[in-house]
């Protein structure tokens, strides 16, 4: 079984922050992602390698066994156990070559196999969603689950001979929605490894928020707990609203003649067209705030932010001598 070094695949060092590991994965994610590369077959093994090794070296645990255990690190407790148990029996004195004497990994902290490291399978598409899971691969006795070394320590074991199951892996995903489909309570049907789920999403969520659904991970190995899925929404920018919290901003042109005589305006919002009367002599930048029209609360049905309506002023162009003169005189009368 080849060995993925996750640190090259984002290509950081072992040493690399939780915020250097954040800033690779988003890189390389944009980079191949399926949607920007239509072109390339390659594109999607190499997205899904990116978000196995993002999935891993991202969650503080699941790095600190993969460095110690390598692609074996999944099943770290139960490696634990057998060395507990041969030390209690006598007949464990620390792992030699590798990592050096007495160290608990047999492979060598840090080992780098010479696999290619986008060669990772498995996953789809859906609504703009793409799955990824690591290889998810149990190990069972000499089938390419662990080498011989570690085979003649802890002995051979066969396949479905453990005495508990794995949890299956954690699934992510990237979840696109627009701004006005955020705003909405609404269903969704995705796919996820081959089966339909259908989820809710309630009204307000914000952009780069994340829900887990609990059970809709990775199979579990040996009877073992599905794993779970976790869902991050996108919500691009908008172009008429901007969106602060709970909060909407929107700009909204004035001509002169209303602006310096006053009048109506009609404004969009969410849930439709709102009208708005405009003082005599309203500025250039001055603000309304429309109390519970703007973005709904998450989770708190009825509840809403503002809208902010900035006003702003559109000077005349293209004038003809007539208007020019009328102008200046009001510039002479005042």
């Amino acid at each position: 079984m080849a060995f993925i070094d996750y640190y090259k695949v984002l290509g950081v060092d072992k040493t690399a922050s939780q915020s250097d590991v954040k800033k690779a994965f988003r890189k390389l994610a944009r980079k191949y992602h399926p949607d920007l590369n239509p072109n390339d077959p390659t594109a999607k093994d190499k997205f899904q390698a990116v978000n196995e090794a993002n999935e891993v070296l991202s969650d503080p645990e699941k790095r600190k066994k993969y460095d110690e255990y390598g692609e074996h690190w999944q099943h770290a407790e139960e490696f634990e156990a057998q060395k507990r148990a041969q030390q209690q029996a006598g007949g464990f004195s620390g792992f030699a070559g590798g990592a050096g004497a007495g160290s608990s990994n047999p492979f060598g902290r840090g080992f780098a196999g010479e696999g290619n490291p986008f060669g990772a399978s498995g996953g789809g598409t859906s609504n703009g969603a793409y799955w990824y899971s690591s290889d998810g691969q149990e190990f069972s006795g000499n089938e390419g689950g662990f080498s011989d070394f570690f085979e003649s320590l802890f002995g051979h074991r066969k396949r479905g001979s453990r005495d508990s199951g794995f949890r299956g892996q954690d699934y992510h995903a990237d979840l696109t929605l627009t701004l006005r489909e955020a705003a909405q309570t609404h269903k969704q049907v995705l796919t996820v490894n081959g089966k339909n789920v259908r989820i809710t999403i309630p009204a307000g969520v914000a952009n780069g928020q994340v829900i887990k659904l609990k059970g809709y991970g990775g199979e579990g190995v040996n009877n073992g707990p599905a794993g779970d899925l976790y869902l991050t929404f996108v919500i691009p920018d908008d172009p008429i609203f901007k969106r602060l919290g709970d909060d909407l901003y929107v700009d909204v042109p004035v001509d002169l003649y209303t602006a310096v005589l006053g009048g109506e305006l009609v404004v969009d919002t969410l849930d439709g067209r709102v009208k708005l009367k405009v003082h005599p002599g309203i500025q250039n930048g001055a603000k309304v705030r429309l109390k519970g029209k703007g973005f709904p609360v998450y989770k708190k049905e009825g509840q809403a932010g503002d809208l902010i309506v900035t006003y702003s002023v559109k000077l005349p162009t293209n004038l003809t001598e007539r208007q020019k003169e009328l102008f200046r005189q009001l510039q002479r009368m005042n």
